[in-house]
């Protein structure tokens, strides 16, 4: 593959920095450096200015209010933003229902929150995992029964991201329990604001509580809100699961954790010299920075295959991509050492200014390498994607 620079590429890149440059905020970029938790309206923030710029949905095609870009400019763009400090772009709306409704969405349902989410007008989240049914998510006990021209949903749903600013939910739930598992399932949109659903936080091991349950008692969607045909929502769970891993590889996160991790190796002593001149460590970096660039490449060879649904190639993305992030957090908690010891939770939510990686910076390393352990298990374990991969790739 030739991946020479054209002029056209490099006119692109330079657009898409200088536009960050002028409209992300420094306090947002603060922020977004030293690991702090944002808070919603530092999302929407960042969405809207994508937005106003036409850039609110740069994967989606042109008719459904995207950019229209090639793979190799959203590659170009993910890069550039998370390089300049920008927050990842809310995955739940542009990545995962968003496709889905342009593939299998009725009329009604487009018009009505394809725009919407571009915007964030709407905050979606997504109502998978239970208790007892993650990785074998074909056997989840969330009930939807239909009466009438609706659905009452009852149920419970574990490790949902977000949910707590979470306007709707696509939520997958049992219509027929005496059909085969996959085929008894049903995607349905949940307006999060009603009652009946009740968000409880779950602390993780960095101190947050990004996750959270969701119970749903007699919780109501009219049948409108129904993705696709009823007890086939197995189909277009797959087809969301796809964009998700392919999403996780995170190459534009990995390549600015790489450049923390090179600032902190440049900025922490070690007996009177900068860490960055400790050749196994000057190693470690080498080594990781060729990954990062060999899954780069990974990345833009499945974005531009010709066909249109990522398939499971995706998950060999999602297990290089989490194994990396990883190996990053690792690194940079290493290279922090002893001043990454005396963690403290609440340095994540804090204010403060930014003015790179240092010993300042150091109490936020150990945050990061535990809140990055969730990549290997989040859109189905790794051990879950290997064995995709062995049947459908290797056929054993």
């Amino acid at each position: 593959m030739d991946l020479t620079w054209t002029p056209e590429e490099r006119a692109f890149r330079e657009e898409v920095r200088a536009f960050v440059q002028a409209k992300l905020p420094a306090s947002l970029r603060a922020k977004t450096f030293a690991h702090h938790r944002l808070k919603r309206e530092d999302y929407l923030i960042w969405h809207r200015l994508l937005a106003a710029q036409g850039w609110g949905a740069p994967s989606w095609p042109i008719e459904h209010g995207g950019t229209g870009w090639n793979p190799l400019q959203r590659l170009i763009f993910e890069i550039e933003c998370f390089k300049a400090g920008a927050p990842r772009l809310l995955p739940f709306g542009l990545g995962m229902i968003g496709p889905v409704l342009m593939k299998y969405g009725t009329p009604a349902q487009k018009d009505r929150f394809l725009s919407r989410i571009i915007t964030v007008e709407d905050w979606w989240c997504q109502g998978y995992s239970e208790p007892g049914s993650g990785s074998d998510l074909a056997s989840l006990k969330t009930r939807a029964e239909r009466v009438g021209d609706r659905y009452i949903i009852n149920g419970q749903k574990t490790w949902t991201t977000l949910a707590h600013h979470a306007d709707w939910m696509f939520c997958l739930a049992r219509t027929d329990s005496t059909a085969k598992a996959q085929r008894g399932i049903s995607m349905i949109l949940i307006d999060m604001k009603q009652s009946g659903v009740q968000v409880r936080p779950i602390k993780t091991l960095d101190g947050s509580a990004e996750v959270n349950e969701v119970w749903l008692e007699n919780v109501e969607a009219p049948i409108e809100n129904l993705i696709g045909e009823e007890n086939a929502g197995w189909t277009y769970a797959k087809y969301l699961l796809g964009h998700e891993r392919s999403g996780i590889a995170g190459i534009g996160h990995c390549h600015r954790e790489l450049a923390i991790l090179k600032s902190l190796a440049e900025r922490m002593m070690a007996s009177g010299e900068s860490v960055s001149l400790n050749p196994r460590v000057r190693d470690a970096i080498n080594r990781v920075e060729a990954q990062v660039l060999a899954l780069e490449m990974m990345v833009l060879r499945v974005a531009t295959d010709d066909t249109t649904e990522p398939g499971p190639k995706a998950s060999i993305l999602k297990i290089r991509g989490s194994e990396l992030q990883m190996e990053l957090a690792k690194l940079q908690m290493q290279v922090a050492g002893a001043e990454s010891w005396p963690y403290d939770p609440e340095w994540m939510f804090a204010e403060s200014a930014f003015h790179g990686p240092g010993p300042e910076y150091a109490a936020a390393a150990a945050a990061a390498y535990f809140d990055m352990r969730k990549t290997a298990i989040y859109g189905g374990t790794n051990e879950v994607q290997k064995g995709i991969i062995a049947k459908q790739i290797i056929g054993v």
